[in-house]
């Protein structure tokens, strides 16, 4: 098989990662995927980042050796600790994580107002997302708050509109707003898990916050970087191969809810 017909490979620490494969199924209609999510592991945001590269090299590396022509870390917290571990570890392949193209588009919805970044701990801790808002405007007021149990509620299967999910959503929110003067203009999503909660958060912040998450602008940066070189056929149906580290009933299930159609088949790896 040429490069051209290789999929494209996409990892995250669960299911999170599967909003930005829905993205990526947008704009490139006619590719084929390949996803792992480490669900034996998750979650990531937890962990120490000479862990979180480990668990990065070797999900990236089940990936690589199955065959793909470019590789997506769909994970903050791994796109924080190992991107650039990763685009040196594979070169030439192209490697894209999800913070920079997130940040890029706050930055540009904030102007010189102020951004909140709801995050995992781990995301939170490293600044990668503060420095990277920073590089794109120097003018910015940013906050960052770490917000673990939404992980959690999402890998659990709990629906947006569930009592549990509106009821930690509304505290979460409340915590993080703690302290400013005004409501901020940009609220970014900085983990990909989060996207399932954002019309809870619209509700909450009302008209005068955007809320903006990575997904869209990471498959957007992908479809760029993809089709001037040819790689994109347009003759062809895409396809996507699920991959999981545990629980593959549940990651089944649970799936079709981040991805917004049925997962049929889920295929149990061990790295």
């Amino acid at each position: 098989m040429s490069d051209a017909g290789l999929p494209i490979g996409v990892f995250d620490s669960g299911m999170g990662g599967l909003t930005v494969l829905r993205a990526l199924q947008v704009v490139l209609p006619h590719e084929s995927f390949i996803y792992l999510g480490d669900s034996a592991r998750l979650p990531y945001g937890n962990k120490s980042a000479v862990t979180v590269q480990q668990y990065a090299l070797q999900a990236s590396a089940a990936l690589v050796d199955r065959g793909i022509k470019a590789l997506v870390v769909a994970c903050n917290t791994a796109s924080a600790a190992a991107l650039p571990l990763l685009a040196q570890r594979y070169a030439p392949l192209p490697v894209f994580g999800v913070i920079e193209p997130g940040a890029q588009a706050a930055a540009n919805a904030a102007g010189d107002g102020s951004v909140l970044v709801l995050a995992t701990e781990g995301t939170v801790m490293d600044g990668t997302y503060q420095r990277q808002l920073l590089a794109v405007n120097a003018g910015l007021t940013i906050y960052a708050r770490a917000c673990p149990l939404w992980v959690t509620l999402a890998e659990q299967g709990y629906a947006e509109d569930s009592q549990e999910a509106g009821t930690v959503a509304e505290a979460v929110l409340a915590h993080a707003l703690r302290g400013f003067q005004n409501r901020p203009m940009v609220v970014l999503l900085g983990c990909t898990h989060f996207p399932i909660f954002r019309d809870k958060l619209a509700a909450l912040l009302g008209d005068a916050a955007a809320i903006v998450d990575s997904a869209q602008t990471t498959a957007l940066q992908v479809a760029a970087a993809i089709q001037p070189t040819g790689a994109a056929k347009a003759d062809r149906v895409g396809s996507v191969m699920f991959l999981a580290t545990d629980g593959v009933e549940r990651f089944r299930r649970v799936g079709s809810y981040f991805l917004g159609e049925p997962i049929d088949a889920v295929e149990l790896v061990t790295l």
